[in-house]
């Protein structure tokens, strides 16, 4: 299973010499398996992201939620405009709406030139809540998170390897921060035991403690969920659009002599690949 990351950054795309190491494409990851392909969440980064293998005619895109940070690359994604294409799309279901109508207020006018309806791949859309299915090899689990909006989680299992891909989420929304008996912890099932986790991490303690109830995690309540759960490798991921390349450096060099000793961390970068199993 060949995971690699598109975009790492949350909230809104940077750009500049400031924040070009990390990257400034929002939420995206591509993950392969012999001949199927997976993309989580459709962020500035999907327009990255190419089908590798011509014998491929299948793309199913995962998104976590529909805020518009994980979906605006979704209109840039060349699959979707190739009719031999069949392209399937996964999110969350909503008590009101269904995901096509949803879907249908971002790519149609003035948001974007091209209606959803017009698109020339084989289109199926899925609703999907606390969900088990299959797509090829991969098994995936999805688990609703706390995040505003119908928001998930997911873990794709594939290759005797499971990846944990969490990039919007608040574990520690509570009275006391992070919960110590674990059945009470927000996505704790699906990064249990995960040999790879991609996890909301876009505050210092510092700044979370001015935004409770953001819908986003601290570094550090991230690597605390990851050392409970078992992971065995975590990536920091979702960015914030205002930390520079320096800043997150700085952050980390101090996180490594605090945290270090709990397990594997590193921060994401665009363009990392790793291959898991």
């Amino acid at each position: 299973m060949i995971v690699s990351l598109k975009g790492v950054r949350g909230s809104i795309p940077t750009t500049g010499s400031e924040t070009s190491y990390f990257g400034g494409n929002t939420s995206c990851v591509t993950v392969q398996e012999e001949d199927w392909f997976l993309v989580l969440d459709g962020g500035s980064g999907m327009q990255k992201v190419t089908v590798p293998d011509t014998s491929i005619k299948r793309v199913d895109i995962l998104l976590t939620h529909l805020h518009l940070d994980h979906i605006q690359g979704l209109g840039f994604f060349k699959s979707l405009f190739d009719p031999s294409m069949e392209v399937h799309i996964w999110a969350p279901a909503s008590a009101t709406q269904s995901l096509h109508s949803r879907l249908s207020r971002y790519l149609s006018p003035p948001l974007f030139p091209v209606l959803i309806r017009d698109l020339p791949c084989k289109l199926t859309l899925h609703d999907i809540a606390n969900s088990s299915f299959e797509i090829g090899p991969f098994q995936i689990e999805s688990r609703y998170i706390i995040h505003p909006g119908p928001t998930v989680g997911f873990r794709v299992n594939g290759g005797g390897a499971a990846l944990a891909y969490i990039p919007d989420h608040e574990p520690a929304l509570g009275p006391s921060g992070l919960f110590k008996e674990t059945k009470w912890i927000s996505g704790f099932e699906l990064v249990s035991e995960a040999d790879l986790l991609l996890h909301d991490a876009q505050f210092t303690t510092k700044e979370y403690s001015e935004k409770f109830g953001w819908g986003h995690s601290s570094m550090e309540d991230a690597i605390q969920l990851a050392f409970l759960s078992n992971v065995k490798r975590l990536l920091l991921f979702h960015h914030d659009p205002s930390h520079t390349d320096a800043q997150l450096n700085e952050i980390y060099s101090l996180l490594r002599h605090e945290k270090g000793g709990l397990l594997p961390f590193d921060l994401a970068r665009e363009g990392m690949e790793i291959n898991l199993g």
